[in-house]
């Protein structure tokens, strides 16, 4: 692309508005702040002719703002609002006021009860009232409901070029309520950058009430649009304004050099959120908790094979690039499949084989069915009762240390109680040394012990996994206990009970 985009976040003006409770000054500081942080170029504070309180926020805000960003206020086409908009404006390094008025026919003919001509003029005076107000900051104009503008749309352009000869900056081309697919909105957009060119800046700014609002944009920035109103986490009245993040990453994407510090995304989204009190739906794009999870066993296929390479076969984008410290998760419902089952033990720090993950998925594939996706304590319980407590003729007693190098080892066989002395160096190599002097001929070929820390337990458990060996046949075979010692025998009466099968 040779051009860059522009973006102009709305959220204190139209964002702030939509709230159950807006912002104080404090808050709208905040949020100010924030936006300069993420390196977006206008920022619209307010409505000063609101309220007094909405016009000194303005002043404060506008004081605020560091010399290379656009600061603007919203006013109607009118002297009042103009007047108003320039004293509360005119602190910041790079001024803008931002005047509209509609130009819709339903507009005309129900609201404003003029025509087309009367409406322009009104337009071209209060942008030639703003320019004399503001001789050193810029004047936008918005065709308020432009996207309501199909039968009038030639009538409607000429109306922009006016305003442009009166020394409009910007020109917003707002779809105030989403009613159409995107590209009859990209296509009347591109008419008017056809007549217009580069006499002004053209912005779109769109609303998303048939949940479209990004993909418009984003259209319109390769038609003619240079600058994108956008907000913090799509908010606005009724379903929201565009949201910033999803137009930044899906430009981004496509080879658009965007000029916001995109790490900082998910900790401004959540910030946002809990300060409007707006949660975040789970399947918000970017943002979501629950975009980066696949259950389907083909995507988490896809997901596993393609991980570390620099495109995901079911990612739409790097977590990384938007600030977020999770990856992709493989989440285990009835849906999923061995590979998602495994990732979910090795991820919460238990070892298994993708032997082990065979035998544990019908068991929780079962247990998926009856209570959908599985929690981590749900894996441990099948984990300790399908592998670390096997069924068979050994059943493990007690094993205790009489002195250095010496132990006492009980256990039943086909329930038979039996006893022994073992000696070694340690308790493993005690307790194979005691099972071979009983006749029970085994070796251990590898021996590995961690340590399983678990949210929902107080104290850390050791987990020992060893290769067991006898005759020709190797099994592994793991425990888990709060006894490094325990642990250990456990695990090889595990193995002696996979030895037998």
């Amino acid at each position: 692309m040779t051009h860059q985009p522009f973006f102009y976040d709305v959220t204190l003006r139209d964002g702030n508005q939509a709230l159950k409770k807006p912002w104080n000054q404090s808050e709208k500081e905040t949020i100010f702040s924030q936006l300069v942080d993420l390196g977006v170029q206008g920022i619209e504070i307010g409505f000063p002719a609101s309220s007094e309180m909405d016009f000194d926020s303005c002043q404060k805000l506008a004081k605020m703002a560091p010399k290379h960003v656009v600061v603007s206020v919203l006013a109607r086409a009118t002297e009042n609002d103009i007047v108003k908009a320039a004293e509360a404006v005119r602190y910041a390094h790079k001024p803008r006021i931002h005047t509209f008025i509609a130009m819709n026919p339903l507009g005309l003919e129900h609201v404003l009860k003029k025509d087309i001509q009367d409406v322009t003029q009104i337009a071209v005076k209060a942008i030639k009232r703003a320019k004399e107000l503001l001789p050193n900051g810029q004047v936008e104009f918005s065709v308020e409901h432009f996207g309501d503008c199909r039968e009038n749309l030639s009538d409607v352009i000429n109306a922009i070029e006016q305003v442009v000869e009166a020394g409009a900056d910007v020109v917003n081309l707002p779809n105030t309520v989403e009613r159409f697919r995107p590209l009859e909105f990209v296509q009347m957009v591109q008419k008017v950058y056809e007549r217009i060119g580069d006499k002004a800046k053209i912005s779109v700014h769109c609303h998303n009430d048939l949940g479209m609002a990004t993909a418009t944009t984003v259209e319109s920035f390769f038609h003619g649009a240079t600058q994108l109103e956008t907000t913090l986490n799509g908010l606005g009245e009724r379903a929201g304004n565009t949201d910033m993040y999803q137009v930044a990453v899906a430009l981004y994407n496509s080879g658009v050099n965007v000029p916001l510090n995109m790490h900082l995304f998910d900790k401004t989204a959540q910030m946002v959120s809990e300060m409007s009190h707006v949660p975040i739906w789970e399947k918000t794009p970017i943002i979501g908790s629950d975009v980066l999870a696949h259950r389907s066993g083909i995507h988490q296929d896809g997901s596993n094979k393609t991980k570390g390479l620099k495109k995901g076969q079911y990612i739409a984008f790097d977590p990384a690039l938007v600030g977020r410290d999770d990856g992709e998760y493989l989440g285990f419902t009835s849906q999923s499949g061995k590979s998602a089952l495994k990732e979910i033990y090795e991820r919460a720090g238990y070892p298994i084989t993708l032997k082990e993950t065979e035998i544990l998925m019908p068991f929780a594939k079962k247990m998926a069915e009856q209570k959908g996706e599985l929690s981590v304590e749900d894996c441990d319980k099948l984990y300790r009762t399908h592998l670390c407590n096997v069924e068979g003729p050994y059943q493990y007693a007690s094993f205790d240390r009489i002195q250095q190098g010496r132990y006492v080892l009980s256990y039943f066989e086909n329930g038979q109680k039996k006893e022994t002395i073992g000696y070694g160096y340690g308790p493993v190599e005690a307790c194979i040394q005691g099972l071979c002097s009983l006749g029970v001929a085994i070796s251990i070929l590898e021996y590995q012990q961690y340590m399983l820390k678990r949210e929902d337990k107080e104290a850390s458990e050791a987990v020992a996994t060893i290769k067991l060996a006898q005759g020709d046949k190797q099994v592994v075979c793991h425990a888990i206990d709060r006894s490094t010692t325990q642990v250990s025998i456990r695990a090889i009466f595990n193995g002696l009970n996979q030895l037998q099968r």
